[in-house]
């Protein structure tokens, strides 16, 4: 799956598309301004001849604005990934390649959906504590 295919469905939803560094790249930025009429926010840095344009976008990235944008990614994608990695004893993924490795992590999250449900419905106090009904 590209970051095409996954931006596309939002397109017009969101005004911002919140990424890690791997996504520095003048086309992914242009696709999504352009196509899907977002901003792509990623850590950006300045470098020694440093086109106009990429200084615009380390400018944006540096404000208040794009730092409360990508502030987001604190809130939504890193704890997950925290907490699956954490519970599942996840160091790297044991598996290569996108679709496999996309269908490793959904199962996880499914597991651990499924704890925390458990234990909602059983009336636990701490329902996202699941580490131990697993056995990690």
């Amino acid at each position: 799956m590209s970051y095409r295919s996954l931006v596309m469905p939002i397109a017009g939803f969101v005004e911002n598309v919140v990424a890690d560094p791997a996504y520095d790249d003048g086309e992914l930025y242009r696709f999504t301004n352009d196509i899907c009429v977002a901003r792509l926010v990623w850590p950006i840095k300045k470098y020694d001849n440093t086109p106009p344009q990429r200084i615009e976008l380390v400018k944006y990235y540096n404000s208040k604005e794009g730092q409360m944008a990508y502030s987001t990614r604190k809130i939504s994608v890193e704890p997950l990934f925290e907490i699956l990695k954490d519970t599942f004893g996840i160091g790297t993924l044991p598996v290569r390649g996108f679709d496999i490795s996309a269908s490793f992590v959904l199962s996880c999250v499914f597991v651990y959906q499924l704890a925390v449900y458990y234990n909602c419905i059983t009336g636990n106090d701490r329902p996202r504590c699941v580490r131990r009904m697993l056995g990690n």
